[in-house]
Order: structure tokens, then sequence, then C-alpha cells
């Protein structure tokens, strides 16, 4: 009876060390949330000299509209929706996406711009522009 009881001690030890030994380093820093999803454009900036991260309100999204919006769908379509005037005009531009790790690249017509994924969360996506250094904040 105490070899059954030892040896039942012994296997659910393991098996809780084995579920405990796996890491997120496993994905080599890859979030592993679904990228797809509608977000709002939230803040815009870039990082000073320091690397801090220097972010205001978008100054892109028109006053009394509703947010400009990045929608990224499930068949690898990218539409951009954009706001403006007194009238709230609304302008919605198609185009592709493609994730590969934590890059992102959206091509509309053929301009490409790529974009590291600083984060992405159940409410938020950070993108910061390989080429300008931009970095775009956008919400669930």
């Amino acid at each position: 009876m105490k070899t059954r009881n030892f040896l039942y001690v012994l296997a659910l030890s393991f098996g809780l060390f084995a579920a405990t030994s796996c890491s997120n380093e496993d994905n080599e820093g890859e979030t592993i949330v679904p990228i797809q999803g509608k977000y709002e454009l939230s803040k815009v900036g870039t990082a000073d000299s320091n690397g801090n991260e220097v972010l205001v309100n978008a100054p892109q999204n028109a006053s009394g509209c509703s947010k400009d919006y990045l929608e990224l769908k499930l068949s690898n379509v990218a539409v951009i929706g954009d706001y403006s005037g007194e009238s709230c005009n609304k302008t919605e531009t198609t185009g592709t996406y493609v994730r590969s790790h934590n890059d992102l690249t959206i091509t509309i017509g053929t301009t490409s711009t790529t974009s590291d994924i600083m984060n992405l969360t159940n409410k938020e996506l950070k993108l910061k522009d390989k080429a300008t250094g931009i970095i775009t904040v956008y919400t669930r």
C-alpha cells in the first residue's frame, strides 16, 4: 500500500513539474493572441533618445466623430477606416496584411508598411513602423 501511495505521489509530482516547466519563451517572444479584430486608433508617438515612449492622443481622429480604425480580418484583409470633416464622412481603404512572427505588413495598393508588433493583448495592439519609428496604439 505504501509503495502504491509513493508511486501515486511521485507520478503527481512529475506531472506538476512537467506542466510548470514550460515557459512563455517557447514561442520565441512571439505573442500568441490572435491578431484578427477591429481596433480603434488611440495614440501615436515615438520613442525619445532614452527609449522612453512619448505618446499623444491620435490627432488623426476628427473631433466629434468615431475614432479611425484598423480591422484585420481572418481572410488576411485589412480595412482602414477614416472619419473626417464636419459630417464625419467615413472612407474605407482595403488591402491585405501578413503577420510573420512579430512583424505585421499591411499592403494597400502598391504601398507596403512593415511594423514591429510591440504589444498585442485582447485589448491593445501597439505597432512600431520599421521605416519611420512611429508608434501607433490601437484599442479593441
